[in-house]
């Protein structure tokens, strides 16, 4: 149990997603105590620790592992690192937030489940908008019947971030093969509405089909600092299948018109349907509509005060709202102490098997079964 009730928390990362999401939604909980940033560029975690208040600003992730006053290891850093500095964290006794994907393969994230499960250590994977308060409510509404039997699961994630292909790419790896088109909304973007629609349609996907494309060949790449073939997934859909009958669509995309996050969650049941959209538009970033079979058109849902965080609204930036409401869940669960853990390593991997599923569908041009083999 952390001294004196307080989780010590130590955060390896200190870019942008760091700064305006992750460091936020500590300081906010005072639960907690930031006790330390590591960067590996010292001046980026010194530059963190100061407008953060944190004392201990280092370039080696090491030294905040082995510190017996942090409790939590927050893994905010490139996708091919946090596998490695996870598992160091489990080793370490350390409880692990990391953000996706914990693991390329699902195997890895398996096995990084069942260790810390081994240990009796709480993780919890950045599936950040299972978290808003308005997909919370709609999580509830599904819960408690509203829509009935779940038949249908439309979800979208757009973007035009990328759609300027001067705009510094990050989510690559420059040395790739690029006669290969390389996974990348689909793992980034795809992500998150993967999740919802386990969440909402409360069933596993059984097959799965989709493809990929390549719609802008040439990018500048923030970490060569040129302009390159990046031979990417700028844009994907798939089909699945659940194992209780129900259907889904999901499309994801780095170049499509409209402000991010851009996600929209739509399900469609026997008895209603419900849809939520995280869109920054006119001030506001989330909004959610109902519909019941004798009342078709469209309503709009006020999120009951419950779901935020403490001076919370839906005029707040997403990325502080979102990622408030993720810390008050994990930092719930450690100091809970019992077997609740929502969205951990298990969620991480769940959704990551399904990509892995769609890039293998993509690649052999055929429906794939899942659980894969």
């Amino acid at each position: 149990m952390p001294a004196n009730g307080v989780v010590g928390v130590g955060v390896l990362g200190a870019g942008a997603w760091a700064r305006g999401a992750h460091l936020p939604g500590y300081r906010r909980d005072a639960r907690c105590r930031i006790v330390g940033i590591a960067d590996v560029e010292i001046n980026r975690a010194r530059d963190a620790a100061r407008e953060f208040d944190v004392a201990n600003a280092v370039s080696d992730a090491r030294e905040l592992l082995k510190r017996d006053d942090i409790d939590l290891i927050d893994v905010c850093t490139p996708s091919h690192t946090h596998f490695d500095l996870a598992w160091a964290a489990l080793e370490a006794g350390k409880h692990v937030l990391c953000e996706k994907p914990v693991a390329y393969d699902y195997r890895d994230t398996i096995r990084a489940r069942d260790f810390a499960r081994s240990k009796r250590l709480k993780t919890k994977v950045g599936l950040t908008f299972r978290y808003s308060p308005a997909m919370r409510y709609m999580r509830e509404l599904v819960a408690t019947g509203f829509i009935g039997t779940p038949f249908i699961f439309n979800g979208y994630e757009q973007n035009s971030q990328w759609l300027d292909p001067m705009n510094p790419l990050r989510q690559v790896d420059p040395n790739a093969d690029q006669s290969i088109l390389q996974v990348s909304s689909l793992e980034g973007y795809g992500a998150p509405i993967i999740d919802l629609a386990h969440l909402f349609v409360g069933s596993d996907l059984t097959q799965v089909v989709g493809t990929m494309r390549n719609f802008i060949p040439e990018r500048m790449v923030r970490a060569t600092g040129r302009m390159m073939r990046m031979n990417i997934d700028d844009g994907d859909i798939f089909l699945g299948e659940f194992a209780n009958g129900a259907l889904c669509s999901v499309q994801t995309s780095f170049v499509t018109v409209g402000n991010y996050p851009g996600i929209e969650a739509r399900v469609y049941g026997s008895k209603g349907a419900l849809i939520c959209r995280l869109v920054e538009e006119a001030g506001i970033c989330e909004t959610l509509r109902a519909a019941t079979a004798d009342a078709v058109e469209f309503r709009a849902l006020d999120v009951p005060d419950r779901f935020y965080p403490a001076g919370g609204s839906a005029r707040e930036s997403w990325r502080t709202l979102f990622y408030a409401n993720l810390v008050n869940s994990f930092i719930g669960e450690i100091l809970d102490g019992d077997d609740a853990n929502e969205g951990d390593f298990g969620d991480g991997a769940w959704v990551q098997e399904v990509i892995n599923a769609v890039e293998r569908s993509f690649r052999e041009r055929k429906w794939v079964t899942l659980p894969l083999a």
